[in-house]
């Protein structure tokens, strides 16, 4: 594409060689004649004097662009954009339903849904128009998915769970499988029946080989614009408010609720029973054993509010010092008790 068609599409303007052909994109430290690439982070800049690109997404303060140049408001989410314009993703296109699909007489189904091969929809599934659900998927009874959701190969929803508008779940992903709940009996345990579904909103995306189970009673809840990465495991009862992110290998415990706009970073654990404020940032590995206010950013294990865990490390990073000084002050004061009980 020429360059300003993709301006266009960005709603950016030109500086320099408009008509310019345009073949792919790439990072701005690798990209070759022909290219267009981006600079979002400063620490980069090095780079706008020796990348072979074409021509470079820069924001509107950006100085000193020799390159012809695309402005705009946010480079990395205009980036994104083009990325979507000049490379599609290919999706595997199915399209109607395979013959070895086996879907109950009572399911319905919408417009142009796709189902792909050894799928199974149980009994009074509700399926909206135009979702997609790849092969070997399973979708057990009393089921509704909303319309244009995706479900990847492998996925098993569980039974009387509720997937939103909009929603892609990834490979292996398990919805409603059981809440981990057991009850002593002497040296061994009891099931607790888990007598609960799984509700999940609209345009949320959950990655590959997570785990989310039902509740022991009422719902756990995924609200509207989550988006979950791969190897997550969310605990029955949990609530998780709009826009949270939650990255890989994370794990949420049992009846936690987590707000609007939380970051969960990687490996993060949370025990049962806490609450997480809107807007708070959870740092990678975080061990969170207690309530989070709102807006704060937590790291550590255990946990605790950033400014304080910084100073505990820094001073850690002291201790044998410490101990030395602290060493030679004891002697000090043994020798003072001496000259005193002469």
């Amino acid at each position: 594409m020429k360059l300003i068609e993709i301006a266009e599409f960005l709603n950016g303007e030109v500086v320099g060689d408009s008509d310019m052909e345009i073949t792919g994109l790439a990072k701005i430290e690798s990209a070759q004649s022909g290219e267009l690439t981006f600079l979002a982070n400063q620490k980069y800049s090095k780079y706008l004097e020796e990348t072979n690109a074409s021509a470079i997404i820069v924001s509107k303060t950006q100085e000193s662009v020799k390159l012809p140049h695309i402005k705009v408001d946010d480079p990395y989410f205009a980036f994104l954009k083009a990325l979507e314009l000049l490379h599609p993703p290919e999706i595997p296109d199915i399209k109607g339903i395979h013959s070895t699909a086996v879907i109950a007489d009572s399911a319905s189904i919408g417009e142009k849904v796709s189902i792909g091969a050894f799928v199974y929809v149980g009994e009074n599934v509700k399926i909206g128009d135009e979702t997609i659900i790849y092969p070997n998927c399973v979708v057990l009874d009393n089921v509704s998915i909303g319309k244009k959701s995706i479900l990847f190969p492998n996925v098993s929803i569980r039974e009387s769970c509720q997937i939103g508008s909009n929603t892609i779940i990834h490979n292996g992903t398990v919805i409603g499988s059981d809440g981990f709940g057991f009850a002593p009996k002497g040296e061994s345990y009891d099931k607790i029946p888990q007598l609960g579904k799984v509700v999940i909103g609209d345009n949320v995306e959950i990655g590959a080989n997570c785990t989310i189970d039902r509740a022991t009673l009422g719902e756990t809840i995924i609200k509207d614009g989550c988006k979950i990465d791969n190897l997550v495991q969310i605990a029955h009862n949990v609530i998780i408010e709009e826009n949270t992110v939650i990255v890989a290998q994370a794990g949420i415990s049992g009846s936690t609720k987590v707000g609007k706009h939380v970051t969960i970073a990687g490996q993060v654990g949370i025990v049962g029973h806490v609450k997480i404020g809107d807007n708070a940032i959870l740092a990678a590995k975080a061990g969170i054993s207690k309530d989070v206010p709102e807006g704060e950013i937590w790291f550590g294990y255990p946990a605790l509010p950033l400014m304080k865990q910084k100073k505990i490390d820094v001073s850690l990073r002291h201790l044998p010092e410490l101990l030395k000084k602290v060493s030679r002050l004891e002697k000090i004061i043994i020798k003072l008790q001496e000259r005193l009980n002469k």
